[in-house]
């Protein structure tokens, strides 16, 4: 007989961020998804770490014309376009120092919130891990990225906001879980 070609295994996105119920999920997800080494197929399930970093607040020239240079914003509302800022609409001037300090805190934290969940990771060895950290807002980073790999299974976690607070900041998990196009598992931490 010819032998048969590894079956690709399932896509599963993992969004994580810098707080513990992202770090609970993944837990969570390897525990209760991911095929453990002695049950699976030839099939190996794909696990995608995203990340969503704050989008840097950029603005072209106030006076409408655009000679190429650059202002930073603070405060502004940028929508997200996949690979592209789109700014609409405008807020306080900051100096390049502050915006590079802004900048670096901002890859220092996607270093460090990546860096963790690869360590939870890395005593899976069933798994392949890919790693995707995107500028933009994180609802929209999310889902997109949902689209483009066209994931089987959405896993994330809830910070478990109350009624009055999701409705004043908004819930990335409920939006999530109404957009994406795929399953989505809400994984609730614990209360200790």
């Amino acid at each position: 007989m010819a032998d048969v070609a590894e079956s690709e295994g399932r896509k599963i996105i993992v969004a994580v961020d810098d707080g513990e119920e992202s770090t609970y999920a993944l837990q969570w997800c390897f525990r209760n998804i991911v095929s453990s080494s002695e049950t699976s197929s030839s099939a190996r399930d794909t696990l995608v770490l995203v990340y969503a970093r704050p989008a840097p607040p950029l603005f072209s020239a106030m006076d409408g014309t655009d000679n190429g240079r650059e202002h930073h914003l603070f405060g502004t509302e940028i929508d997200f376009v996949p690979d592209f800022q789109v700014p609409t609409k405008t807020g306080v001037l900051f100096s390049e120092e502050i915006t590079a300090s802004l900048d670096k805190y901002s890859r220092d934290l996607a270093d460090s919130v990546m860096e963790k969940a690869q360590n939870i990771c890395k005593n899976h060895s069933n798994v392949k891990v890919e790693v995707k950290v995107t500028i933009g807002d994180a609802r929209d980073v999310i889902c997109t990225t949902v689209d483009r790999i066209k994931a089987d299974i959405l896993v994330m976690g809830s910070h478990g906001y109350g009624f009055i607070k999701r409705a004043f900041i908004g819930s990335v998990s409920d939006y999530c879980s109404k957009n994406a196009k795929c399953p989505v598992i809400i994984v609730k931490r614990p209360v200790v």
